[in-house]
């Protein structure tokens, strides 16, 4: 269980937990300590056999650490040095394990060519050496003859054509050494407590966020929920799908459900089955045992009870009630006759008027003050409907009624909608005729003409204006407020579902600087069954987004860089590299992607990641180097074509990230970035002219007369408790400060 549920907490919080008591878990020392004498961290066996003391074992772990761009704090080294060396070795061996996995370092990263990124051939040539190389090898010659005749000749054919032709050893050999850099990453680890209490804060944040967590995060937070269901809850669980992986943990616990809606306990129902708790995918139920279907009616039975009107949500998802009908056979079930009416409803058997049909029969005959006023009793439903009514609203009476409305029930409406509907309208000032861009859940991007009618520019800002003041009045008043500057660009994470897992990601639509001399990509795949072939490319787009130029396995060189060459399957994992020189780039966006050209979707290959290094142009070094990723994303989204982010120079000649977590439906098979171009360029040129909420909008509103607003230098540590918010944890902060930090950037979210 420690083995499963430690990395959880380093992973969220950079922090280490530890033992109250110097000698604690002394005991607990197994086998876990060669990993980290021997492998992990380079140290010999009879090395590690001649550390005696905590401090020596503190500071080997510390040097392990560097190797990968992290280090221990220093109120986590003196913590580390106090404790016996076997606890601090059996510490360090699960923590080198996490963070190598955080930053990609856990797999070994080939490269086709192996000087790469030195003496990478053109397209042309490199061809043309694997089809003589193929006419040397007598068993091909024959059939390359072949193909020479027809005119056509397949590369994969091609012995030496998207297949390693040396070893990772042979590769290390052939690389030099990557010198250190004062602007390589450096990601300092904390000192936590004992392992539960930093387990039951975990789950306490995760449980309570006030905004949709990641697939990934769901999956933390089941695993935390096991443990801690009997424990300390969150006095609210305001995101129903957090509140139906905490029921399926109490309902194994024997504790009470927590139950307000029918749909709570469809996705109750879901997750008892290992299905989608989002309700988006449908899922194949389970015949579940006797006392979880008594549970489950019983729930359906009390929620009716109270609220009869509540039959009416059942039509949102029909299908799914009738396939959960079949398995919890509520006939059988006579005394719970409320139940019963729920899938009676479903069938069609019983009629239950919904309350979108109502608002959408008001609407019909355009009555917008009586669709207004229906709406006042569900705030949430009347935000999302807002742009509509102001579009459809004829006269300054309806658009007076339809603000007043909001104005009105503002205070009942979630801060997440409510900094959604700011963000809309903010963004709404533009004319028609400008790309709209959709992107659902799972991260698919489409996008359109948007043809919509203006929302008047007095409704919009008065709308605006009463937003603002509603947030204001949510958020804390700190006394002194400490910020780092590189924080304020980043978009408020309103949805974790705009994240993908890993290090050093931000929320999409965010900026972030970017420095460094080279800019290198990398993606990795291992398939599960089927030969896979993932290629990644780099498309350059002009300042109007036309195409200038790119790289891939069709493009091996260009004056911007290189490409490390095509692999073409991954039964023992693959990595493709494009190195790239930002001084020489000519076009104004840079677009790296990853295209599935052949085989298993990012969500079937057994593992895929993204992500990118900067370096200095004197570092050389391996293609992959830990301590130079600035991130690491996993790639776990429907679509064949991945589009994690794009680079913008500005008209300064600085280079800025954006960050997309988007991807494309793409074509089955044989995507290469010369067919989706044009697509990407209307996506990219949609959502590079979108602005997003960041957290500059929030600040600016905590900022009150009785605030001391200080921007954070990176050095300076203030004297007395403030409120910090940045990217990292500064060192040391005193005690009693507030930290909002990527890892819990979702807390600046108001309720």
């Amino acid at each position: 269980m420690i083995d499963r549920l430690e990395p959880l907490v380093i992973r969220h919080t950079f922090r280490i937990p530890l033992p109250t008591s110097p000698s604690g878990e002394a005991t607990s020392f197994s086998g876990e300590a060669a990993s980290f004498s021997g492998e992990a961290t380079g140290l010999s066996g009879e090395a590690a056999s001649r550390v005696t003391e905590g401090a020596v074992a503190a500071r080997q772990f510390d040097a392990a650490l560097l190797s990968v761009g992290f280090k221990l704090s220093p109120g986590l080294l003196a913590r580390l040095s106090g404790l016996p060396e076997e606890t601090v070795v059996r510490i360090a061996a699960r923590t080198l394990r996490t963070v190598r996995e955080l930053v990609g370092d856990h797999v070994r990263h080939n490269a086709y060519f192996i000087d790469f990124p030195a003496n990478v051939p053109s397209t042309e040539d490199f061809w043309m050496e694997c089809l003589l190389g193929a006419l040397r090898d007598e068993k091909t010659r024959a059939g390359t003859l072949d193909q020479l005749w027809s005119g056509v000749v397949n590369l994969l054919s091609l012995p030496a054509y998207g297949r390693y032709q040396h070893t990772y050893a042979e590769l290390l050999a052939a690389q030099d050494e990557l010198i250190a850099a004062a602007s390589d990453r450096l990601t300092v680890l904390h000192a936590g407590g004992e392992l539960a209490d930093e387990l039951s804060a975990l789950y306490l944040a995760l449980a309570g966020s006030t905004t949709p967590l990641s697939e990934e995060h769901r999956a933390d937070l089941r695993a935390l929920a096991e443990r801690c269901a009997d424990g300390p809850q969150p006095e609210t669980i305001p995101v129903r799908e957090n509140r139906a992986i905490v029921n399926q943990a109490r309902l194994t616990a024997g504790s009470a459900l927590l139950l307000d809606t029918v749909t709570d306990v469809l996705r109750l129902a879901c997750a008892l089955s290992d299905g989608d708790v989002t309700l988006v995918e449908p899922t194949r139920f389970r015949s579940p045992s006797r006392p979880v279907r008594r549970a489950l009616l019983s729930g359906l039975d009390s929620v009716i009870a109270a609220s009869p009107a509540k039959l009416a949500d059942v039509h949102a998802h029909r299908e799914a009630w009738k396939r959960l009908g079949e398995r919890l056979h509520p006939h059988e079930y006579p005394q719970l006759p409320r139940a019963a009416e729920v899938f009676a409803v479903a069938r069609g058997e019983l009629r239950a008027r919904s309350f979108d049909s109502r608002v959408e029969e008001l609407l019909a005959r355009h009555d917008v003050l009586g669709a207004t006023e229906l709406l006042t009793s569900a705030p949430g439903k009347l935000f999302r409907a807002l742009d509509r009514l102001l579009r459809m609203a004829l006269t300054q009476e309806e658009r007076d009624a339809v603000v007043a409305a909001a104005e009105r029930v503002a205070p009942e409406v979630s801060g997440r909608v409510v900094l959604s509907v700011r963000e809309h309208l903010h963004n709404r000032a533009r004319e028609s005729g400008e790309l709209r861009v959709f992107v659902n859940r799972r991260g698919r991007a489409w996008v359109t003409d948007d043809e919509r009618p203006i929302v008047w520019p007095a409704e919009r800002e008065r709308l605006i204006a009463a937003l603002d003041d509603e947030t204001r009045r949510r958020l804390p008043s700190p006394e002194r407020l400490l910020v780092d500057p590189e924080v304020l660009d980043v978009a408020l994470p309103l949805s974790g579902k705009a994240t993908a897992a890993g290090l050093g990601v931000l929320p999409r639509g965010s900026l972030s600087v970017v420095e460094g001399e080279l800019l290198r990509f990398f993606v990795y795949w291992k398939e599960t069954e089927q030969r896979t072939d993932f290629d990644l490319s780099a498309l350059m787009l002009n300042a109007d987004y036309s195409t200038h130029s790119w790289l891939s396995y069709t493009a091996l060189t260009e004056v911007e860089g290189e490409h490390s060459g095509d692999i073409t399957e991954a039964p023992d994992g693959a990595s493709e590299f494009i190195n790239l020189r930002l001084g020489a780039v000519r076009g104004a966006f840079v677009v790296p992607q990853v295209n599935i050209f052949s085989g298993e979707g990012f969500e079937e290959v057994e593992e895929s990641f993204f992500g990118f290094m900067l370096r200095e142009g004197e570092q050389r070094g391996r293609p992959f180097e830990p301590r130079t990723v600035r991130m690491k994303s996993e790639l776990r989204g429907a679509g064949r074509v991945a589009l994690p982010l794009v680079f913008l120079r500005g008209q300064d000649g600085t280079w800025r990230a954006k960050w997309l977590h988007l991807y494309l439906r793409g074509t089955p098979s044989a995507n290469r970035v010369e067919r989706n171009r044009v697509t990407v360029a209307n996506l990219l040129r949609g959502i590079v002219e979108r602005e997003q909420l960041t957290v500059r909008h929030l600040v600016d509103l905590m900022t009150g007369e009785a605030t001391t607003v200080t921007l954070w230098d990176g050095a300076t540590i203030p004297d007395e408790p403030v409120t910090y918010i940045g990217l990292r944890r500064p060192d040391e902060l005193p005690g009693g400060s507030l930290v909002i930090t990527l890892e819990n950037l979702r807390d600046l979210v108001p309720a």
